[in-house]
């Protein structure tokens, strides 16, 4: 199979590992399908594990459109539907970070193709703001792009936000040195709160399905309002609460085992 899916005219890079159910894994603002690696051998024993970069990351083509929180759920049916996916076989979706506005949306727009539902430290807006100004953030990006700016640091700035960063040298430097991933970054920031009120608008039209295993792990990292944010959000969801301690945002480097654990305890069993 070729890496690479085409999605309404945008080339997607996706990686698929393992047999078994299928669990899809999509990670935060700015990251990549090799953040999962710590996470995949853990699970491709039990489960087909799919990972996708969103337009704009990793290795993924640049966005045709700003994202949306329905836009983002049926980004991830169609990267189902462009594998193979049966619709008729129900997948567990594992949200990062921003990536959780995705996945929720997901379970609440495609019901029937959802099996589990994880978020990971996802975000929490309970009263999104304004988006930032996208025509700010499409400037910014062509000036530091015009100015050499993802060759000369992206790399270096990669190395710098993720701690004891495990992924190759030669991939940060194919990904993080490219403008394409820098501008992807700044859209989706840019649309932040968009997606937020997004979601929060289908949870008033579209309920989750009925006694859907839904897990909120949450990394507190020390913060005592990040944890109520997260513990309210599992209340809100009717969702078992897990804290991975000790961990930071990027639980999947820093805790791969919560997160398997977390996948695995759905219930989801092989056929």
């Amino acid at each position: 199979m070729s890496p690479f899916v085409r999605i309404d005219g945008v080339a997607h890079h996706v990686a698929v590992d393992g047999t078994g159910p299928v669990c899809v894994l999509s990670t935060g603002l700015g990251l990549s399908w090799f953040d999962w690696d710590p996470v995949v051998p853990l699970l491709a024993p039990h489960r087909t594990v799919v990972r996708f970069d969103r337009p704009g990351h990793g290795l993924s083509a640049p966005a045709a459109a700003p994202p949306t929180a329905t836009g983002e759920a049926d980004r991830i049916a169609a990267v189902l539907d462009a594998l193979g996916v049966p619709a008729t076989e129900p997948v567990t979706v594992v949200g990062h970070s921003i990536a959780g506005f995705h996945a929720e949306a997901f379970a609440r727009l495609h019901p029937g193709r959802t099996a589990a539902l994880v978020l990971v430290d996802s975000s929490v807006e309970e009263r999104p703001r304004p988006s930032r100004t996208p025509a700010v953030s499409r400037v910014l990006g062509a000036a530091l792009s015009a100015a050499g700016v993802p060759a000369a640091l992206g790399p270096a700035v990669r190395r710098a936000a993720v701690r004891h960063d495990p992924a190759p040298t030669v991939l940060v430097r194919r990904v993080y040195g490219t403008s394409r991933v820098l501008r992807g970054a700044l859209l989706e920031n840019a649309h932040y709160g968009a997606v937020a009120a997004g979601l929060l608008a289908l949870r008033a039209t579209h309920p989750l399905p009925p006694g859907l295993p839904v897990t909120v792990l949450a990394a507190p990292a020390g913060s005592a309002r990040w944890e109520r944010r997260q513990r309210a959000l599992a209340r809100r969801l009717g969702a078992r609460y897990e804290a991975a301690v000790p961990s930071g945002h990027l639980v999947m480097l820093d805790r791969p085992d919560a997160v398997a654990r977390a996948v695995l305890r759905t219930g989801q069993e092989a056929a």
